[in-house]
């Protein structure tokens, strides 16, 4: 399952991320977390100190290689330098599986220990000083689109993606490569905004979205999501002393989180789940394709110097039967 957490800056999609990884990997499922966020918190949030967090390799400065290993032996493209961020698969590409190894994880993932399992975490790296006023921080992200296209994964394997705050997810077409989408909002009239927003902007892409209301305080917070985002509200979080020992440095087990956020956990999971069968996948190639020809001649026929719609295979579906090449 391919899972985003969504919302404000502030609202705490980056916590509740970590807690749902923790989640997972309590349940001995293989996961992916991977933080596309310009503010880079998802390291810390999953346990690591500020310099081992720092350290982890961006997966931006390694967007040669994963285009290299990505391109395969794929005719449709010539060379890996024509790639770019919305390049879909087609027969010949490499594709990407969560229980893998494989160039890309060696380069751009490194393995986290929490207490109830081992996640494999990949950062986009942070908006340095050498990319003010040159380049915007989507060019990061971009790595991140493609290996999600590029990206098969089965029942039971999941890739938790903690996305960039507010509506600049729609900058790309990223925001259709998840299952899932769950909205992180507090009750307040700020919160809910940016949930019309998504929900507008999402509406006519068939995404699944859900809202998580966090910092929820009592009835009167619950009963203003309830008017606000009506059947969307999945379910509400409230304050949590595990999370505010985590946010000191000193993170309890995992085991000693709340029992009413353990359950709101378990509710995102079966959210989860219950979206594998609903998977559309000629649908989801079809939107790959779709923001890839958007992409081309809106920039990328001229940067390139190529006309990068002779990259699409018409007759290529991603999905786990997909075979990828040795």
């Amino acid at each position: 399952m391919k899972i985003a957490f969504v919302g404000k800056g502030g609202s705490g999609k980056t916590t509740l991320s970590s807690l749902f990884i923790r989640r997972l990997a309590a349940c001995g499922a293989p996961v992916i977390a991977v933080d596309a966020d310009i503010n880079q918190h998802l390291g810390t949030a999953l346990g690591l100190d500020e310099a081992d967090a720092a350290a982890l390799p961006a997966m931006g400065e390694h967007l040669p290689l994963i285009k290299d290993y990505l391109r395969g032996t794929n005719p449709r493209i010539a060379s890996a330098e024509t790639m770019i961020k919305t390049t879909p698969p087609g027969e010949g590409s490499r594709l990407l599986r969560v229980c893998e190894d494989n160039p890309v994880y060696d380069a751009c993932a490194r393995p986290v220990e929490l207490d109830g399992g081992t996640v494999r975490l990949m950062v986009t790296g942070s908006f340095t000083e050498a990319d003010l006023g040159v380049a915007c921080y989507h060019s990061k992200t971009g790595a991140v689109e493609l290996c999600l296209n590029h990206l098969v994964d089965g029942p039971g394997e999941y890739v938790v993606v903690d996305m960039t705050a507010g509506s600049d997810s729609f900058a790309s077409g990223m925001f259709t490569r998840f299952d899932i989408t769950f909205l992180v909002a507090e009750p307040t009239r700020k919160g809910v905004s940016v949930y019309r927003q998504y929900k507008e902007y999402a509406r006519d892409f068939g995404v699944a979205l859900k809202v998580v209301g966090n910092k929820v305080q009592g009835p009167d917070d619950l009963d203003f999501l309830r008017a606000e985002v009506g059947d969307d509200l999945l379910v509400t979080v409230g304050h949590s002393d595990w999370v505010r020992s985590l946010e000191k440095g000193r993170p309890p087990r995992f085991e000693l989180l709340e029992e009413p956020n353990r359950h709101a956990l378990r509710l995102l999971h079966s959210a989860a789940d219950a979206m594998y069968g609903l998977r559309d996948r000629e649908r989801y190639t079809r939107q790959m394709v779709h923001f890839h020809l958007r992409n081309a001649r809106s920039w990328g026929n001229e940067r390139t110097g190529v006309d990068l719609a002779a990259q699409v295979d018409p007759g290529f579906v991603l999905g786990e039967s997909v075979t990828a090449p040795a």
